[in-house]
């Protein structure tokens, strides 16, 4: 999928209107509620915000149907927007976390069988 999973897309299909505020909601990870409530006060006590969201309606691309697999998937992605250092570190420290059990694995099963563990010695 060549789709780009760390882009602004409005929400239409959970949206009111055009589904800026919706796609702001994806984008961040913030509740749609929250943002739409902040939307309107900013609106009320600003005005241009209604104007910004005219113009993210008519120029930001829809968000595609199929974007992410799961909700497991999309909560990575909203990380990785909001702090790609930290989601390097949580992924590196994942592997790391595999790494040290599939050595656990490897030891044990290499030092119950004599033979498995003189051959893989043989192969080093």
């Amino acid at each position: 999928m060549n789709t780009p999973r760390t882009r602004f897309y409005r929400n239409k299909a959970e949206g009111k209107f055009w589904g800026v505020c919706s796609g702001i909601a994806d984008y961040t990870g913030v509740d749609v509620v929250w943002v739409r409530v902040g939307f309107v006060v900013a609106t009320l006590m600003l005005g241009w915000p209604f104007f910004a969201y005219l113009a993210i309606g008519m120029f930001a691309p829809a968000k595609p149907a199929a974007l992410y697999s799961d909700k497991q998937e999309e909560k990575f992605w909203q990380g990785v927007r909001q702090s790609p250092a930290r989601s390097a570190r949580e992924v590196r420290s994942r592997f790391k976390d595999i790494d040290r059990r599939l050595a656990r694995v490897e030891e044990h099963y290499v030092s119950e069988n004599r033979a498995l563990s003189q051959e893989i010695e043989s192969l080093r």
